[in-house]
């Protein structure tokens, strides 16, 4: 075995960092009496080829271990091994027969923690002291990667900081993307493949991509089996996260260690050069590593009872307000300053754009537990001076009743608004007594976010998301079909609301197809002419189906990926949306920056928002039913190009019958002219911007049913 150097080193940076004089390793934990470095010759050796054991009188400084390796340089393979008391009813779980992953490794190894290690046998017997045991053959088991965080040319990137009123978020799944070998891409999957379809993304308009995990996880965690194929299922999704700091090795097209941060550094790169903003969707509530009977690999090897949260008492077992076996303790200083160093990590050196927080009141509960008014956590990532101008969104809510949307704390966060889904997705469902609804929530939910001084941008609108049904599904199905995840259709939202307009599931029935496309444009009408911020799911804009099942977190196959015949075979669908994306932009009165009476100027002179009944007077809110209407007017609204916007108005018939509808109407020599009508043919359905169609009757419009139409004022050409 090599021998080593073994300089004191600085512990200020966690971690692996390069510096002049070679590599400085730097790792927490309170309690461990014993920490040693081992290095790897390649990622799958069965030994290490050199042990570095740290002295504690030198090696420490207060909680922190730390060395300086010369020997040590980029692309370095290593893990570390920890001793220290193991007392599970004291919540101290040291096992020093364990490799353990540093939590601050910017890159992995392939391998599979799940796959190959979970029980890892060790060379002595279990009664000896953890001193004495050995581990066995490794050579499955990931390894840390040493990285260079200036091994990259940015060529001048800088972020975008688009406003959240101009942002068009596209949830999308970075290897179901391109996985699919009809996606026409070199290297399907990854992050390369990703960067072949950017022009597509350019084409559709979205302005941001949302991105699933890409925050290294083991997609053996998952051990169910398909009753369908017989084959073994997948942790596809990635919520369940091994390295904070380390995007996902497998969706590199290179193998060579550590060459995945370059790859995903150059796909945020191209995106930049787009136009497009890169917003990740982060899990920091619980990791991998699951319960009292999990697995010991990273966090429990390292200072259990200060990373978890768990029961006082019998501090062996584990709180579980996220559902997966664990709750992070994101309050406690030392994991909140981790969670702190792993944002600034994806902003500073990835150049990503915003994050989009998994079960985010985890992060505003203490550390026993209970949801805090001034959680630190989540008011340190707003004010945060190097995370200022990112987005940060809230998915408001966790597996342990703390549910917070419209009231999630910490000043600036956006929020995944459920209510609008909900109510939206009742009301084109055509519920009675739903139009109040939508409408509050199409002007902005004001009824959320206005008292706490927060904007319609705070509110992420959104109608399908990747958990739940997709668009297409959410039109073609009663009930969600999850048989193949393997847990007899008991997972999965069983409160869809959804209809599936007369057949369950894809039907060759031309009316009822074309019942459904049209509902879709009438769900992508809500959803991009409501203000607020709008996200919609990948393939959603080409009807992409997962056959029903509403919960496909394990199907990493065609199931769940992007099937790109849809595009062509859905072209006028892909039209339209990316039309109404385009008018969308083109209206500054559908995206405002405040809300509808908010200002000094429309409390004097009145809300730039009328809305109707079908009969052109005031609607009676509380009999309103089935059909919504409204004028926003656009005379204080100045258009990039110095010039005012014009009035909009939208009319929704969700009812079984036609409307003939009364018009306001204009002023200064406008007529209204037709921009859409989803009841009108494909190619038809919605005209491209300044081939606006002028009403021949400037007084009635037929509403059909089951059908949105929207109207601009324009200046007649004489």
């Amino acid at each position: 075995m090599s021998n080593l150097t073994v300089l004191g080193g600085d512990p200020h940076r966690l971690g692996a960092t390069i510096t002049d004089n070679g590599v400085n390793f730097a790792i927490f934990s309170r309690d461990a009496v014993r920490v040693l470095i081992c290095f790897f010759e390649n990622y799958n050796s069965k030994t290490p080829y050199a042990v570095a054991e740290l002295d504690p009188a030198k090696n420490r400084t207060g909680d922190i271990w730390h060395a300086l390796i010369p020997e040590a340089k980029k692309g370095s393979l290593y893990l570390y091994r920890i001793d220290g008391p193991h007392d599970i009813h004291k919540g101290l779980r040291f096992d020093f027969s364990k490799y353990i992953l540093d939590p601050y490794a910017k890159a992995l190894s392939e391998g599979s923690v799940y796959k190959h290690f979970a029980s890892s046998p060790v060379l002595e017997t279990d009664n000896m002291p953890s001193s004495s045991k050995e581990p066995r053959e490794i050579e499955l088991f990931p390894k840390c990667v040493v990285v260079d965080d200036n091994d990259f040319d940015w060529q001048g990137d800088v972020p975008l900081n688009r406003p959240l009123s101009e942002s068009i978020i596209y949830e999308v799944h970075l290897k179901g993307f391109t996985a699919s070998e009809t996606s026409n891409v070199m290297a399907g999957g990854t992050y390369k493949g990703f960067i072949e379809k950017i022009p597509y993304l350019k084409q559709l308009g979205i302005t941001a991509v949302e991105l699933l995990p890409v925050f290294e996880f083991d997609e053996f965690e998952n051990c169910n089996i398909n009753p369908k194929t017989g084959k073994r299922l997948s942790n596809y999704w990635g919520y369940s996260t091994i390295g904070f700091f380390a995007p996902k090795q497998s969706y590199a097209s290179s193998k060579v260690p550590g060459e995945c941060v370059n790859e995903f550094k150059l796909l945020v790169r191209e995106l930049h050069k787009a136009g497009i903003e890169v917003i990740l969707d982060v899990v920091y509530n619980h990791t991998a590593e699951g319960n009292e009977n999990g697995s010991t690999y990273e966090f429990k090897g390292i200072q259990n009872d200060i990373y978890y949260q768990l029961v006082e008492g019998d501090m062996q077992y584990y709180k579980n307000f996220s559902g997966c076996g664990n709750t992070f303790n994101c309050n406690h200083p030392v994991v909140r300053e981790f969670i702190m160093d792993s944002l600034r990590y994806w902003v500073t050196q990835m150049h990503v754009d915003g994050f989009r927080f998994d079960l985010a009141s985890i992060l505003t509960r203490s550390q026993t537990g209970q949801l805090l008014t001034f959680p630190p956590l989540t008011n340190q990532i707003a004010e945060d001076p190097i995370l200022r101008n990112t987005k940060i969104i809230a998915e408001p809510w966790d597996c342990g009743g703390g549910y917070q949307v419209g009231r999630f704390p910490g000043g600036r966060w956006c929020e995944w608004n459920d209510r609008f889904r909900d109510d939206i997705r009742r009301f084109i469902r055509g519920d009675e007594f739903t139009s109040t609804a939508a409408a509050t929530r199409m002007a902005g939910s004001s009824d959320l976010y206005l008292y706490s001084g927060r904007k319609p941008g705070n509110s992420i609108n959104f109608v399908t998301a990747h958990d739940g049904f997709t668009l297409n599904d959410l039109v073609s199905y009663n009930g969600k079909h999850n048989e193949e995840n393997g847990e007899q259709n008991r997972d999965g939202n069983d409160n869809n609301l959804s209809y599936n307009h007369g057949y369950e599931g894809a039907c060759e029935n031309t009316k009822i197809e074309q019942l459904r496309k049209q509902q879709i444009k009438n769900f992508l009408c809500c959803l991009l002419l409501s203000q607020g911020t709008p996200m919609f799911v990948s393939g959603d804009e080409w009807r992409r189906t997962q056959n029903g099942n509403n919960n496909a977190y394990c199907q990493d196959n065609e199931l769940a990926w992007n099937d790109w015949t849809l595009e062509e075979k859905n072209e006028s669908l892909v039209r339209f949306t990316s039309e109404l994306i385009k008018f969308r932009k083109a209206h500054p009165v559908l995206h405002r920056e405040t809300f509808f009476g908010e200002t000094d100027e429309e409390k004097a002179n009145g809300a730039d928002l009328i809305w109707y009944d079908f009969d052109g007077r005031v609607p009676d809110w509380s009999k309103l039913n089935r059909f919504l209407a409204c004028q926003v007017f656009g005379n204080r609204f100045k258009k990039k190009d110095g010039t005012f916007d014009v009035p909009v108005y939208i009319a929704i018939n969700t009812d079984r019958h036609d409307l003939t509808v009364i018009l306001p109407s204009l002023e200064n020599g406008m007529v209204w002219a037709r921009v859409l009508d989803t009841s009108y043919p494909e190619g038809e359905d919605i005209m491209e911007i300044g081939n606006e169609e002028i009403l021949q009757s400037q007084r009635r419009y037929v509403v059909t049913t089951n059908s949105t139409v929207v109207l601009i004022g324009k200046k007649e050409n004489k």
